[in-house]
């Protein structure tokens, strides 16, 4: 199996909010962070914001937020979602589009062994949450370019939370 880079960008968008520790980030912090398309990656943050995973700030202070049940998505939900092919052969593909017919498809066995991979791909990509692949965040965040998350540790806190 081959993701697009369509899907790629989304989940490395994704990713990137996710270990954002606070306030909006911007198309273009994240195509700087990772090196991509700033134009690919304003298509691909559309979409997000259309599914609900990403919250839009339009204006001049505007940017880009996770939203707050995004964390909670599946990789296999946002490949499922940007991936508009999963015809891994030709006899998978849609019956409208032109291919040409496989001679053996009648009795061809490994149309269900591949039926079978791309779903056990998939299910393997369920495991797996945007929250979970964004740990450890300071050092994600840290590798992107994104100032990092200072942890206080419990013992230094004063009573009602607040740094002694």
């Amino acid at each position: 199996m081959r993701l697009t880079d369509y899907t790629d960008y989304a989940l490395r968008a994704l990713l990137y909010l996710s270990v954002r520790p606070s306030g909006l980030s911007t198309i273009q912090e994240i195509s700087d962070a990772f090196g991509i398309s700033k134009n690919h990656l304003m298509k691909i943050v559309q979409q997000l914001g259309e599914l609900g995973w990403v919250e839009t700030v339009r204006g001049r202070n505007g940017g880009l937020r996770l939203s707050a049940r995004s964390n909670d998505l599946t990789i296999g939900e946002i490949v499922r979602k940007t991936e508009s092919d999963f015809a891994i052969v030709g006899c998978f593909a849609d019956r409208g589009v032109a291919t040409q017919p496989c001679v053996i498809q009648p009795h061809c066995r490994l149309r269900g062994v591949l039926a079978a991979a791309r779903d056990a791909f998939l299910a393997e990509l369920d495991k797996h949450t945007v929250g979970e692949l964004a740990h450890p965040a300071n050092e994600l965040a840290a590798l992107l370019g994104i100032a990092t998350i200072a942890r206080i540790p419990a013992d230094a806190l004063a009573p009602g939370g607040v740094p002694s």
